[in-house]
């Protein structure tokens, strides 16, 4: 179909839309609208026409959940819809995010095996001394080298690191992407180094039993914020029919629904490192049993929830 009979067939449901005329129809027509919007960005029509259904798409949007939806309801359709579609459909950029980062990580495991003396190319001696402390099988605190004892100011701690490699990861994308590759390959090579190090030397309980009940949340979350990071490098680099920056706004739009269930995720993690990863008084058998039932869960729930409803 031309796009001026595009146009002209679908002009006053447009038009009604953005007059914001609320009827029983709204809904309907809210969804028809997004079906446009699809089928103007496949069929190639101008950048105007798409830019115009993108405002209807997003204004009806707000319309028909602030209208319709407490601001707990409209978590829930978070939780339960957006977010994980949204993972979905960006595969893609999840994928390439995974073969940086858990690529980088493999790498250095096994270098590190190979050549023990590989870890110093990241960590200076002290660092590596201060890692070995914290790891100790006879330590008082696994996990962390801290002078409190308070679970409360650590979990502080891991929001504000773990959210800073979230940040770093998405708001790298601006340079082409290149930024976020960057933090990828490196954090693969740090925690690859680090995991690598402390299996070598035999402090194997200590470190996975710590990391198990954590790793799922934050290690799908990194792999998450760099792919919203490259969402926004792709769109710089190929803009296809729009400027760059409209290419970009458009992308961080999209990008910032991955970036807000990023936040959750390390939020989650950062509680579970706290108060339950270096809990010393539970078994490593225990920790193991529930780390990978939180890796099965978190899978599932990106390949399955939400997949018979439209975002």
């Amino acid at each position: 179909m031309k796009q001026r009979t595009f146009e002209h067939h679908h002009q006053q449901q447009w038009e009604s839309l953005e007059q914001e005329k609320e009827n029983a129809q709204f809904p309907r027509h809210y969804r028809q609208v997004c079906q446009h919007l699809a089928l103007a960005r496949d069929r190639h029509y101008t950048p105007h026409l798409i830019a115009r259904l993108h405002r209807i798409v997003l204004r009806g949007h707000q319309r028909l959940y602030k209208t319709h939806s407490h601001p707990i309801s409209h978590f829930i359709h978070f939780i339960a819809y957006r977010f994980p579609q949204t993972v979905r459909q960006e595969s893609r950029f999840v994928g390439i995010s995974s073969v940086f980062f858990l690529g980088s990580f493999l790498v250095m495991f096994i270098s590190v095996q190979l050549n023990p003396e590989l870890i110093y190319n990241l960590m200076n001696s002290e660092q590596v001394l201060d890692l070995e402390s914290m790891y100790q099988p006879n330590a008082s605190h696994v996990g962390r080298n801290r002078a409190s004892d308070s679970d409360f100011l650590m979990f502080g701690f891991y929001i504000k690191h773990n959210i800073g490699i979230g940040f770093q990861m998405f708001a790298g994308g601006i340079f082409f992407g290149l930024g976020t590759i960057f933090f990828l390959v490196f954090n693969g090579l740090y925690l690859g180094s680090v995991a690598g190090h402390l299996t070598h030397i035999g402090y194997t309980v200590p470190f996975y039993s710590f990391v198990a009940g954590h790793s799922a949340l934050e290690l799908i979350a990194i792999i998450l914020a760099g792919a919203a990071g490259l969402k926004l490098g792709y769109a710089l680099i190929a803009p296809k029919r729009f400027t760059r920056l409209e290419a970009l706004r458009q992308a961080a739009e999209h990008s910032v629904i991955l970036v807000y269930g990023v936040l959750i995720m390390l939020l989650l993690a950062a509680f579970v490192e706290a108060f339950w990863s270096s809990s010393m008084a539970i078994e490593p058998i225990i920790k193991y049993s529930v780390g990978v039932i939180l890796w099965i869960l978190v899978i599932e729930y990106f390949i399955l929830v939400g997949r018979h409803r439209a975002i």
